[in-house]
């Protein structure tokens, strides 16, 4: 298959776990490795390639902004967006080989975000109760992560907010979308002004992306969450045990 068709369904694959359940990341980036981009500009080019999707998202959930365990969304947004350049620019320095070693570690991390994120949120908050100042000191290590990687932040993001704030979890939706669209396009700004993007690797994939992200939210009306749940997770569970396999072998 040719390389740009590939990458633009890799994009569309990707788009749509991300409208579904999270984790497009988890595919865009073998693609790009596997095409032979060094894994740092790969990373680089799967969160540019996926950021507009984010952004399309967090405008069509703009009704439903509201404060996150009572701090206001400007403070949550500069905090957020503080630590995505933060992130962003720790990649840009982070060594390519380093980046090999911690790349399987940084997707097994998120494998367990997206299997187990929002239950262990909800059962912390039952036993514990934390200082709602705590949430900025969180959102800024999330907003490092997001920007420096990013796979699963959303779900993250969610587990800690649910510790602090006894909102459902739908109407936590909305911010955790803007935050992750905030850090992860700190980190774009940062990769496009250092030159780190494959545009060529980035266009298709974006646009894929977008296609995705618009049928997978049709497929999420349609499919069982169940289905859709343990698909996303076999998949993750799947690609991280290859990373483990290619690094340490």
């Amino acid at each position: 298959m040719d390389h740009t068709l590939l990458l633009g369904a890799t994009g569309i694959v990707a788009g749509g776990m991300n409208a579904l359940a999270g984790g497009g990341s988890f595919v865009t980036l073998p693609a790009l490795i596997t095409a032979g981009v060094p894994s740092v500009a790969a990373n680089a080019s799967s969160t540019i390639a996926l950021w507009p999707g984010g952004a399309v998202s967090a405008f069509v959930y703009r009704d439903g902004l509201r404060p996150v365990a009572g701090v206001p969304l400007t403070v949550m947004s500069g905090v957020t967006l503080a630590g995505g350049v933060v992130g962003g620019v720790l990649l840009l320095i982070t060594p390519t080989g380093l980046f090999d070693r911690l790349l399987p570690w940084l997707l097994l991390i998120a494998t367990l975000a997206l299997a187990c994120g929002r239950q262990l949120g909800e059962a912390l908050r039952r036993h514990h109760e934390l200082p709602r100042g705590a949430v900025l000191g969180a959102q800024a290590l999330l907003g490092i992560y997001g920007g420096y990687y990013g796979g699963a932040v959303g779900i993250m993001m969610m587990a800690v907010w649910r510790l602090l704030d006894g909102a459902d979890v739908k109407a936590l939706n909305a911010p955790r979308t803007l935050m992750v669209t905030i850090a992860n396009g700190a980190a774009v700004l940062c990769f496009v002004i250092a030159g780190a993007a494959r545009w060529a690797d980035v266009i298709p994939l974006g646009i894929g992306a977008i296609l995705g992200g618009a049928g997978g939210a049709w497929l999420g009306r349609r499919l069982p969450t169940g289905v859709v749940r343990l698909t996303t997770l076999l998949l993750c569970a799947a690609i991280t045990l290859a990373f483990f396999w290619h690094a340490y072998e």
